[in-house]
């Protein structure tokens, strides 16, 4: 049986009207929640301002609540103090301070306000800022000129760099001198850069460490401490004392001081060098020491009747070699106590080298050559010849050896022996100290021209002077033009030389390398004629014109009669004009 619905009971509502229900609820609802978001955004846009929400700050700096532009203006106007105050750099273990401006760091405050500004008015945001308690703290925008940094940097290098300082020891005045040790320092200038980049704006007043290369001394304090102890402090103690032939030779801490190096070797380890060379050299060693061992004798040569003789005979003599001094020396320095530092010296017996015996091994056998010059007497000439011919008579020349008028004489002055005389300079007689001894050179030369040697430099004269032979002559200046002949002839030459007030003569004694030696002189060419001029000056000497010419004379070597050799000498010879002295 179907079921009846009874007139009395409420009827049901359809689902269409059921729906329609929810929706009208669900319309006001919304509306609702629309009306009061509407009213929570309007109250946050309110409460953030009108770019900057409240309670944003910038490294402490409340910009919260503000437009860009008022933000900007405050933080020009009072920025914070980390973004100008100098920021305290270490280096090393040494700090310091640097600008920030100065180093290229500053910060872009329109941009810092930019950044701080809500980045976006949307309703959940504005809302959401409504509701949050928390303040805002915005990172500044620095802006960084990267040349300014590395210009400041490199300042920064030259306050704080140093170099490394090797320990070391030296030796002076008698002490012993310690040079402590200490490390390199050299920024990273690139690092630094980047460092101080990072670091600003800084915090507080905690220093920015900057990168840096420390470098460590081979020689350390240890080592020199060290060495002081075994070495340096004992060798300065007390003189040493040497002993030899029952004398006693003492060298003090200040002598023995100028002559001891330091050095480190690859290891960084100290050792110490007696220079023994220097140390014979030394006066306050080389006097009493040659007192003390003297060297020998040489025998003295003369000639008798045309022959090379011994007139004293050598004797031998005790020497001290640096080498041996030197050993005697350092094993003393470490020590200490006179009866430690006192030691003997070794002497070597030392045979003169001329003697009757050696002598005769010279191969001096016969005169070899001689020659005279013929000047007019005056005073200058008897005076500064005479001193030459001392100084150049009993030279022995050994085969092989160069011969040097200027080593032989030494310079023409007045503690030499020289007086003024007149001399040639710039084409022209002048007063100077030694002249005349081209009288001297020119002898020499003859002698070795016909004595058949080689001549090794020489030089002729501007002009000619008439008393001397046409091309065999020559002339000396110090420093400038020396007369040299290397003794080729197989055997040992001895020079004699000897004066008078107008003339001088030089003889060579050895071997004969040819049986004679003859001068061809060739005819004068290119003549010249001399001008006139006038000189002045207190050391200007008259002088008489003659004319300018070319020459050449050959050297002719014959044995048996027959010519065996020939070589040919050529010289210039400029005008000599005639001078007039005011």
């Amino acid at each position: 049986m179907r079921g009846s619905r009874h007139d009395d009971d409420a009827p049901y509502p359809s689902r269409s009207s059921r729906r329609g229900r929810r929706t009208r609820v669900a319309v006001a609802a919304a509306g609702a929640v629309l009306v009061a978001t509407g009213g929570l955004y309007a109250a946050g846009l309110v409460a953030t301002g009108d770019d900057i929400s409240s309670g944003t700050r910038v490294d402490g700096v409340d910009i919260g609540g503000m437009s860009r532009e008022e933000a900007r203006r405050k933080l020009t106007d009072a920025p914070p103090a980390s973004w100008t105050e100098p920021m305290t750099v270490r280096v090393g273990d040494n700090t310091g301070t640097v600008e920030p401006a100065a180093a290229g760091l500053t910060v872009d405050a329109a941009k810092t306000a930019d950044r701080a500004a809500d980045p976006s008015r949307d309703p959940v945001t504005v809302i959401g800022r409504l509701f949050s308690s928390e303040d805002r703290d915005i990172e500044p925008v620095v802006a960084f000129d990267e040349n300014k940094a590395r210009a400041q940097m490199a300042r920064t290098a030259e306050m704080f760099d140093r170099r490394t300082v090797e320990g070391a020891v030296s030796f002076k005045e008698g002490n012993a001198v310690a040079v402590q040790p200490r490390d390199g320092l050299k920024l990273d200038v690139d690092g630094a850069v980047g460092v101080l980049r990072a670091a600003y704006p800084g915090i507080g007043p905690r220093p920015v460490v900057l990168p840096a290369t420390v470098s460590r001394p081979k020689v350390g304090a240890a080592e020199v401490a060290r060495f002081m102890k075994e070495f340096g402090t004992p060798a300065m103690s007390g003189p040493v004392t040497l002993t030899t032939d029952g004398e006693r030779l003492g060298i003090a801490p200040a002598t023995l001081s100028d002559h001891l190096k330091v050095a480190a070797d690859d290891k960084g380890r100290l050792t110490a060098s007696l220079d023994a060379q220097g140390l014979r050299k030394d006066p306050e060693v080389a006097r009493p020491l040659d007192a003390i061992a003297t060297g020998p004798v040489e025998g003295e040569l003369g000639v008798r009747d045309g022959r090379v003789v011994v007139e004293t005979d050598g004797r031998p003599g005790h020497e001290v070699s640096a080498k041996a001094l030197g050993d005697a020396v350092r094993p003393l320095l470490p020590k200490t106590g006179a009866a430690a530092r006192t030691g003997p010296l070794a002497t070597e017996l030392i045979q003169p080298e001329l003697t009757r015996e050696s002598v005769a091994k010279l191969g001096i056998t016969e005169r070899m050559s001689t020659f005279t010059v013929h000047f007019p007497a005056a005073p200058y000439r008897t005076v500064n010849i005479g001193r030459a011919v001392e100084l150049i008579n009993g030279s022995l020349v050994r085969p092989g050896e160069v011969w040097s008028f200027n080593r032989t004489v030494g310079e023409r002055t007045k503690a030499n022996g020289f007086v003024d005389g007149t001399m040639i300079l710039d084409g022209q007689y002048h007063s100077a100290p030694g002249g005349g001894v081209s009288a001297v050179a020119t002898t020499v030369f003859n002698a070795v021209f016909f004595a058949g040697v080689k001549p090794v430099e020489y030089g002729a004269h501007s002009f000619y002077i008439e008393r001397y032979p046409a091309g065999r002559e020559a002339t000396v200046a110090w420093g400038t033009l020396d007369l040299k002949f290397r003794n080729d002839s197989g055997n040992a030459i001895y020079i004699e030389a000897s004066s008078t007030d107008s003339s001088v003569t030089v003889t060579f004694y050895g071997t004969k390398k040819y049986d004679s030696v003859e001068a061809v002189e060739g005819p004068r060419t290119n003549l010249t004629e001399p001008g006139e001029r006038k000189g002045t000056g207190p050391k200007c000497e008259p002088q008489t014109p003659l004319e300018g010419f070319d020459i050449t004379v050959d050297r002719v070597f014959r044995d048996g009669g027959e010519e065996v050799g020939r070589e040919t000498f050529r010289t210039h010879y400029t005008p000599r004009d005639r001078v007039t002295c005011d």
